[in-house]
């Protein structure tokens, strides 16, 4: 009997032990992502896992710029960027730690992650954004404007207006557009794009909304959540803007809409490789993804994720682009040189 007490008493001592212990894990956690709605999204986590997590906020280049100058003695174990060409950089300059897990790439579409080598993926898309066009009713047609390459068309000489060509939101874009086009077909399209300009590159993706709809330009790009956002504002103001624009899902005659991702990775330097995998992992779940979805405006990477957001349900089913963003990515060096060439600032 005084076994049975102690080994009974050993037991609960070891577990206790065990929940002390993942109470007091915390996960690094170098993030890219703004968003308010995110905070849930770990409180979740921890909730679910004893494992607190502990945030760094900064740009994608900013994340970048400190993982490498910490190097080594990086603290940092998950990094989330917003944009599949700083993701695939990261991946060149061997900023992450590429692993394997059956669930995300169960999950995970494959055009949505890295290119696998022997060690895994080094990277993983959580969720999606579109890049759409934006129009002024009052001024244009859906027709006039219904394929990425009619910004080029010298009908809209002096109707165009974006951010710069150089933000990672066209990069991943123009990279796309390489796949399509090819080379040449792509620096036309850009030199074109840049004779219609109604005025220089400048600002982000909401003032290019707010420019068509005060007729400073007539048509430009924006990434779908900006207007989805926009859309679901309470503010009269944001309301009347959404009254004067038409939003087009590009190319849905040919190749499809460009879809970009927001996406994470395990860092290279990691101490604590168990938890960064499960914490990407639990970024897979449907909770996780529903998050995404209705609290910002993003498309779940997984397809049996149901939202309810109703901005992205009013752009309904349409045909997206295909390719790997691991591909599109691989273009950008290129894309830059010709951004140069064409003095799209």
């Amino acid at each position: 009997m005084s076994f049975l007490r102690s080994a009974i008493a050993a037991s609960l001592l070891a577990s206790s032990a065990f929940a002390a212990h993942a109470q007091d894990q915390v996960l690094n956690l170098y993030s890219a992502r703004h968003y308010q709605t995110d905070e849930a999204l770990y409180a979740n986590f921890t909730k679910a896992t004893g494992i607190r997590i502990q945030r760094v906020d900064a740009d994608d280049a900013g994340i970048l710029n400190r993982l490498k100058t910490e190097g080594a003695a990086s603290p940092a174990d998950v990094i989330l960027l917003v944009d599949a060409a700083r993701l695939a950089q990261a991946e060149r300059d061997g900023l992450f730690r590429p692993f394997r897990s059956a669930e995300l790439e169960q999950r995970i579409p494959a055009q949505y992650r890295a290119t696998p080598s022997a060690e895994g993926s080094a990277w993983w898309g959580f969720s999606t954004r579109a890049r759409v066009i934006v129009y002024n009713k009052a001024a244009l047609k859906r027709e006039d404007v219904d394929r990425y390459e009619k910004l080029a068309d010298p009908k809209l000489k002096g109707k165009v207006c974006t951010r710069s060509g150089s933000h990672p939101y066209n990069l991943s874009l123009f990279g796309a557009l390489h796949e399509h086009l090819g080379a040449a077909g792509l620096e036309s399209w850009l030199k074109g794009v840049v004779a219609n300009m109604a005025r220089g590159p400048k600002g982000g993706d909401t003032d290019q909304i707010r420019a068509v709809a005060s007729g400073e330009c007539q048509v430009a790009l924006s990434n779908s959540y900006y207007l989805a956002r926009l859309m679901l504002s309470a503010k009269p103001d944001d309301q009347a803007l959404v009254e004067k624009v038409g939003v087009v899902l590009p190319n849905q005659d040919s190749y499809g809409t460009h879809m970009n991702i927001a996406g994470g990775a395990m860092a290279r330097h990691t101490k604590n490789a168990a938890a960064a995998q499960k914490f990407l992992e639990y970024l897979a779940s449907d909770a996780a993804q529903g998050y995404f979805a209705n609290g910002n405006n993003e498309w779940p990477v997984v397809s049996s994720v149901r939202m309810n957001n109703r901005a992205l349900d009013s752009m309904g089913n349409f045909k997206r682009e295909s390719i790997p963003v691991a591909a599109v990515a691989g273009h950008i060096g290129k894309v830059q040189q010709m951004l140069d060439r064409v003095e799209y600032k």
